[in-house]
């Protein structure tokens, strides 16, 4: 199959047009520099280490990962786990971590320790146990502390001494790594914390020995044996987590509280304003507890409780100390998540905050106001919130409040623009070297139907209203969690693709995704089918009705991962509306998928059979009645293989004929070589034309 524009292939040399891209941000707190990870170009993956210096704006490479990996990057198991978990696919530095003053930066590089000087630019590979995973100094920079083999160990720079702090690890019990829900579903991708004078260290121990072990086999090679996951699929046991204090002196304090009613270790944090903190969670996820821990003992103390009838959302970055000691974490109050401050709302009603950047004198977060299609940077200041970006699009960024970044996205131009601020007024820029796509929007941004359902509306470049009806093609994801529908042009550059194809591609947010309050959100609770697909079907109707060129007698649908299950469901349950679907990495049956994110919604499986059963696709199965292409990447660990494979199944037993792709060793990341991507998205598209019998430019055969 023969490309017909350089657009799929430049889209998966450039992961989708991320690769050049500053990020990681990291400010000192004396304000002279900021670091940040950047590849070299928009079309090389290996990710270097940059240093800003804010008042000449100076950009220099601390590390420079392509001379480092020279000869290829090894990467350990538990590093590739940590990637898959985070979605990175790049190569390189891509984590790092610093002392208090930003003076030293230690990261991890195929399983070996490097360490690098901040003032000199110089890095040093220390001689430590490897292969090498989630590296970190203490607030002093004096020593630095990793985790290899499952276990946690520490090098004192000045002396090389590298011991071991934790027992050794095992096939069942890791110290200082965050756990699969922990990292997949909650956030939280560390799991130690220095404490500020650097004498010991808040450590996780993870056993998952009670867990259901799942297996993985290589199809393409049967010589090899299944690996075996550990997955913890609803209803059944989670890793179990505790808290260790661990002393440079060899001292060990448990860390007390109770792990039955309040399993799930939220996050940590410790700074010199106070006590460690612990946000902990139930495990029908209605209550969350922040407590202070006692470092000699270990007790912990309760400072504050939030419940919710369906369940408390995580938000990212808290709780935390304010340099003054005071208490920030996220509620819901009058439906709005609002920043707290000793228990005081500090941001207006209206204001969704939606994650926590940073916490020092003042408190730097994101959050969305009446558009929940934008997304901004604040600051606390003067006893509220002040917006430190003021372009509409979807801002992002990090350091912090007194020297802040801003990396911000738009429907106006590719790539992001990066600048640092101090004390709220830009100062100097950072440089993206994310490469132009060539390709123009034609982009309508639309609110649809009695619900306000928050709309993106793509047409083929060059067409003109009223010379023919355009078949639609639906691109949502749909779930909570995620947004497709924001003020950003990397987010709609698949869809005009397709577009372009020959289509009008309508892309549609609807209840449970964020950025409108608790309320939006909450109103899929037990009902995930229902409403989401309730959604987009009021959307593409809704739509239709203000563009007659939308052809609502050929309407298809396609989606990965929840969007995957969502496009199944279409034509399942909406054969009137749907008529043909790609559904790629579908969750098929909600028994299946892990814990934390599918008892959020539906509970526990024994005692909800009936939400499993109705929001499950595998009983519907000899419902279906339109064309379905199924599509999952054999090496899937996050929504395993046996979800298509079991929908595929049942359709065939129930005579329904589908389409089924198997991807060879892929994971719930969809590939990233340039033929494979091209080779999928082509056959996708040929498929959708067949289907709905499409010729040029959208016509009917």
């Amino acid at each position: 199959m023969t490309s017909e524009t350089p657009f799929l292939r430049l889209q998966a040399r450039t992961q989708r047009f991320t690769l050049g891209a500053p990020r990681n941000f990291q400010s000192a707190p004396d304000g002279s520099r900021v670091l940040f990870l950047r590849s070299p170009s928009g079309e090389d993956n290996r990710t270097s280490l940059w240093s800003l210096d804010v008042d000449s704006g100076t950009e220099a490479v601390l590390v420079d990962a392509g001379t480092l990996t020279a000869d290829g990057e090894q990467l350990s198991a538990e590093e590739r786990a940590r990637r898959e978990r985070s979605r990175e696919r790049s190569a390189g530095v891509v984590g790092y971590a610093c002392d208090a003053e930003l003076r030293r930066a230690a990261f991890a590089l195929s399983g070996r320790l490097y360490v690098a000087e901040t003032g000199s630019g110089e890095v040093t590979a220390l001689d430590t146990q490897t292969p090498v995973v989630d590296p970190r100094p203490d607030p002093a920079g004096s020593y630095i502390a990793y985790v290899a083999d499952r276990g946690l160990r520490v090098v004192e720079l000045a002396t090389g001494e590298d011991r071991a702090l934790s027992e050794p690890g095992t096939e069942q019990v890791a110290w200082g790594l965050a756990e699969f829900i922990a990292a997949e579903e909650m956030h939280r991708a560390r799991g130690y914390w220095w404490a500020p004078d650097g004498s010991r260290l808040l450590v996780e121990r993870s056993d998952r020995s009670p867990v259901t072990r799942w297996h993985i086999a290589d199809q393409a090679n049967p010589d090899r044996a299944p690996a075996a996951v550990a997955y913890p699929s609803a209803g059944t046991p989670n890793v179990d987590v505790s808290l260790v204090l661990l002393g440079l002196d060899g001292s060990t304090v448990h860390v007390d509280w109770d792990t039955d009613a309040l399993p799930y270790l939220v996050n940590a944090h410790w700074s010199p304003r106070g006590q460690p903190l612990i946000a902990v969670q139930s495990r029908d996820q209605r209550v969350v507890e922040i407590r202070s821990i006692d470092p000699e003992t270990g007790a912990t103390t309760l400072l504050c409780t939030e419940t919710d009838p369906d369940w408390v959302e995580i938000v990212p970055g808290l709780p935390g100390w304010t340099s003054e000691g005071r208490l920030v974490r996220v509620g819901v109050r009058g439906g709005d998540y609002r920043l707290l401050i000793d228990g005081e709302p500090v941001t207006d009603p209206g204001l969704q905050v939606r994650s926590v950047l940073d916490i020092g004198d003042e408190v730097l977060f994101t959050g969305s106001e009446d558009d929940p299609t934008q997304t901004h940077v604040y600051r606390t200041h003067s006893g509220g919130a002040q917006r430190l970006s003021d372009a509409p699009g979807v801002h992002i960024g990090g350091g912090t409040a007194g020297l802040a970044v801003l990396s911000s996205w738009s429907l106006d131009y590719d790539g992001p623009r990066v600048e640092v601020l101090r004390d709220g007024a830009a100062v100097t820029k950072i440089d993206s070297y994310v490469v132009d796509p060539g390709l123009r929007l034609n982009i309508t941004m639309l609110t649809a139907g009695s619900r306000e359902l928050r709309c993106a509306l793509l047409l083929p470049n060059g067409y003109r209203q009223g010379s023919g009806k355009l078949p639609v093609l639906l691109d949502p994801y749909g779930g909570p969690h995620a947004q497709r529908v924001l003020q950003s042009r990397s987010a709609f550059l698949t869809s005009q693709w397709l577009a372009d194809q020959g289509f009008a591609v309508l892309v549609a947010d609807g209840r449970g995704t964020p950025g409108r309050g608790a309320g939006w959100e909450k109103e899929i609770a037990g009902r995930i089918a229902d409403v989401t697909l309730a959604d987009q079907v009021d959307a593409v109707l809704a739509v239709a009705g203000e563009y007659p060129d939308l052809d609502t007698d050929r309407v298809a649908i396609r989606g990965w991962s929840f969007g995957g299950y969502l496009s199944a469901l279409a034509v399942q349950r909406r054969p009137d509306v749907f008529h043909a679907a790609v559904a790629g990495a579908p969750v098929t049956d909600w028994r299946l998928y892990d814990t934390h994110y599918t008892e959020r919604y539906l509970g526990q499986p024994d005692t909800e059979p009936e939400a499993y059963q109705h929001n499950s696709l595998l009983a519907d199965a000899e419902k279906l009645r339109r064309p379905l292409m199924l599509i999952h990447g054999l090496a899937d660990d996050n929504v395993f293989p046996a979800h298509a494979l079991r929908l595929s199944a049942a359709l065939f037993n129930a005579g329904r004929p589908h389409q089924f792709v198997a991807l060879v060793g892929a994971t719930h990341m969809p590939p990233n070589g340039e033929a494979g991507a091209e080779s999928l998205m082509l056959q996708q598209v040929d498929w959708l034309k067949r289907e709905l019998k499409v010729t040029e430019m959208g016509a009917a055969e």
